[in-house]
């Protein structure tokens, strides 16, 4: 059979099996559970809440600015602007963006990945990663997921986080290490932790998987995460990865907080 034949075939099965998948479990909006029109999808008015974070945004960590952000009167948009807080002590990653402003909108779509079993969600998830962070994707080598701890991981029994690194690498074509960081120690809830207390709760709380410090030689990773809150815990993560020899570490996460919002 060639390839085209075969590629056919395959998209033909793969439709097939979706139809069949859509008449046993009729596609829901991920956030009200309408019905919409295929499987991970939002309906209207879900999509209209939720914020989506784009350009301008900080060069650095990605902080939306405000959309009426310019340079003169044409309204032609900065480039390579940084936030205060980049501003005054850049973060050990060269860059990070989010999909999703972390509010009421979006808090019920990465609590349901992350505490309530929705790990479907994880695919639509992937594609909006994969088309938010395009740019830190180019060249990338790896993607590696923030890692949970082994207890953790068992009263879980997933890594939301890992979740989102395979979606996100399937659709940008893009290898990841699912294992290349582990959480050597039990660390608490970041929850409730203010900016210090974050940084100090995950400080030494991660180490190389045993054997993966030639592989990451020279590499340009990115981390992914599901929220970015204060940042601590994916600096920590970038800090070793950079000590270990990577070349270069950007961050990607599904949400980030913003202050004021």
């Amino acid at each position: 059979m060639s390839g085209s034949v075969a590629a056919l075939a395959a998209q033909i099965i793969g439709r097939i099996a979706q139809i069949a998948l859509d008449l046993v479990l009729p596609p829901r909006c991920l956030w009200c559970g309408q019905a919409v029109g295929r499987q991970g999808g939002i309906c209207p008015l879900c999509w209209s809440r939720l914020s989506f974070i784009g350009s301008p945004c900080c060069d650095c960590c990605g902080l939306p600015f405000p959309h009426d952000l310019a340079d003169d009167a044409d309204g032609t948009v900065f480039d390579g602007l940084l936030c205060g807080a980049c501003t005054k002590q850049r973060p050990p990653y060269h860059r990070a963006r989010a999909v999703l402003v972390y509010d009421d909108a979006s808090r019920p779509l990465v609590l349901g990945l992350k505490h309530g079993d929705r790990t479907y969600s994880a695919g639509t998830f992937g594609a909006w990663l994969a088309r938010a962070g395009a740019e830190l994707l180019v060249g990338a080598d790896f993607l590696v997921p923030v890692p949970l701890h082994r207890w953790r991981l068992f009263r879980r029994r997933y890594n939301q986080s890992a979740l989102l690194a395979i979606a996100a690498g399937e659709k940008a074509g893009v290898t990841v290490e699912a294992d290349l960081l582990v959480r050597s120690r039990a660390t608490r809830s970041q929850g409730g932790l203010d900016r210090s207390g974050r940084h100090r709760n995950v400080r030494g709380a991660f180490r190389l998987r045993r054997g993966a410090a030639p592989l990451i030689k020279g590499a340009h990773l990115v981390v992914i995460d599901d929220v970015l809150t204060t940042g601590a815990t994916v600096e920590e993560c970038a800090r070793l990865l950079l000590a270990a020899g990577a070349g270069r570490v950007d961050v990607l996460t599904l949400a980030r907080v913003v202050r004021g919002l």
